[in-house]
């Protein structure tokens, strides 16, 4: 185990032998801190943490501390990570607010500079959350999202996997999977790019456009726009996964152009 000696580390932590703690690091509390992953000089680790193996956390970062929450008391909450994940200087995460619940991160995220996910957040996997972008309480973010610098997204936003959200965009409504949003939840149109480099069909990609020319065209009934694409008969799999969030959207989806 390689512990700098400017270190300060609670006695309850739990650090594994093949982990790194740069100098002035500070641990404070119950944290777990799994093999490989590097803490860089200046971060800080608070509560009750559990970081996997593999994970970078560059200088100045916060992980696991209390929840900007007025709610919060005190209780036991939870931040959990996965493996492979890399925070850049200052990152902040904050662990969950109501008793004995979790923010949690999974494996092989890029979180940027400054990035903020608040409590109670939920991210998949692939995730890149770019400098300076702030996720509210509650958020939720599926695989291969991308959100660019200085985005904001409110507290109990759902974000689907694979859609893009552009520079210094905002949303208080559910971000489509598959979409490419801007401004203020403007759906702008299918993530072509980002579904080429994935892997993805021409047929599937193809179908999505489809979709979304019928649900996002502006001023249109959404829930006659969903029936209208149910009636086109095969649906690829990922047309059914995006009306599947959409249907079980409780703030209301992105609005088209």
């Amino acid at each position: 185990m390689a512990i700098h000696a400017t270190a300060v580390i609670d006695s309850r932590a739990e650090i594994h032998d093949e982990a790194e703690i740069g100098p002035y690091v500070v641990i404070d509390g119950p944290v777990r801190i799994g093999r490989g992953t590097r803490v860089m000089a200046h971060a800080v680790l608070t509560g009750w943490t559990e970081i996997g193996e593999e994970n970078e956390i560059h200088p100045g970062a916060v992980l696991g501390d209390a929840p900007q929450d007025r709610a919060y008391r005190g209780q036991e909450t939870y931040l959990r990570i996965g493996s492979h994940n890399i925070f850049r200087e200052y990152v902040q995460i904050h662990r969950g607010t109501a008793p004995g619940s979790a923010t949690v991160i999974g494996s092989h995220n890029f979180l940027m500079a400054g990035a903020h996910v608040g409590h109670n957040c939920q991210l998949g996997e692939q995730i890149v959350i770019a400098n300076g972008a702030l996720l509210g309480g509650y958020v939720e973010v599926g695989d291969y999202a991308f959100i660019s610098g200085n985005c904001v997204v409110h507290q109990f936003v759902r974000v689907g996997k694979f859609s893009l959200m552009r520079g210094l965009s905002g949303t208080s409504r559910d971000v489509p999977p598959y979409s490419i949003v801007d401004w203020q939840h403007t759906v702008r149109g299918v993530n072509v790019v980002g579904l080429k480099r994935a892997g993805f069909r021409e047929r599937s990609i193809r179908e999505l456009k489809a979709a979304f020319r019928i649900l996002f065209r502006a001023g249109r009934n959404l829930s006659l726009a969903i029936r209208e694409v149910e009636a086109n008969g095969d649906l690829t799999s990922e047309v059914r996964t995006l009306l599947e969030f959409v249907k079980s959207s409780k703030r209301g989806v992105c609005v088209g152009a």
